[in-house]
């Protein structure tokens, strides 16, 4: 891992860098602890408002069935997690015979459970050296929000696939958020933890790409790897002062 940090790190061209996008999920925090939170009390919620719901619904993998049934059935949410998530619950209101209406509330005390993450130990310091550096724009397929998780100070901007309609590994995504930064998609370093989602994505976006490989894997894909491969934020900071 060292051997391949180091090789890699040599690939980094510092000067070129003029702004950074940014994942959120699992690069700044382990996101299914998140979710699994939120699910927990969303079941606890329906329990109150909707109990034939609760009883029909009764274990989070019910309630992940039906939102897998949701992505076949509104292809056209396939970019928009929030709403798929809260067209499966609606969905399953109707079904237990509760009232379709209670969708939105419902969702609204998900999605604020949602955001309470529990960042990586090194986050912040991490986030604090790049947007003191360079302008810092998130870029996510995800629903969380930086500024209700309270890091919205570091960001110029925030990108989602929600927004924009495509999704990582779309080029298009990186493409906007180098938009955002101001600058060209090849003066950007995209910095994530999924190999395809972001490094790969990153790489055929032109960008300069910093894989946050925690576990030590093999680069899984053909052609060039990432420019850095770094087992956390920390260390990706030390290669970048």
């Amino acid at each position: 891992m060292l051997h391949r940090l180091m090789t890699n790190a040599h690939t980094l061209d510092l000067p070129r860098i003029r702004a950074i996008t940014l994942d959120l999920d699992d690069t700044l925090w382990p996101v299914w602890p998140a979710i699994s939170r939120a699910e927990a009390a969303l079941a606890g919620w329906l329990a109150a408002h909707a109990p034939a719901t609760a009883a029909l619904f009764s274990d989070a993998q019910a309630l992940r069935a039906i939102r897998q049934r949701m992505e076949t059935l509104r292809p056209d949410l396939r970019h928009d997690l929030s709403a798929l998530r809260r067209e499966s619950i609606r969905m399953a209101l109707a079904q237990a015979g509760d009232d379709p209406l209670l969708a939105e509330p419902a969702f609204e005390f998900f999605f604020a459970e949602r955001q309470r993450v529990d960042l990586f130990d090194d986050a912040l310091a991490a986030l604090d050296f790049m947007a003191t550096r360079w302008p810092v724009v998130a870029v996510s397929n995800g629903n969380a929000d930086v500024h209700r998780i309270g890091i919205g100070r570091y960001f110029k901007a925030s990108l989602s696939a929600t927004q924009l309609g495509v999704a990582k590994p779309d080029a298009r995504i990186f493409h906007a958020g180098a938009q955002a930064a101001g600058v060209a998609p090849g003066q950007v370093l995209h910095v994530g933890d999924d190999a395809l989602l972001d490094a790969r994505g990153a790489l055929d976006a032109g960008m300069q790409a910093a894989w946050l490989n925690t576990v030590g894997a093999d680069w899984p894909h053909e052609g060039a790897p990432p420019h850095a491969t770094v087992p956390s934020l920390s260390a990706l900071c030390r290669l970048l002062a």
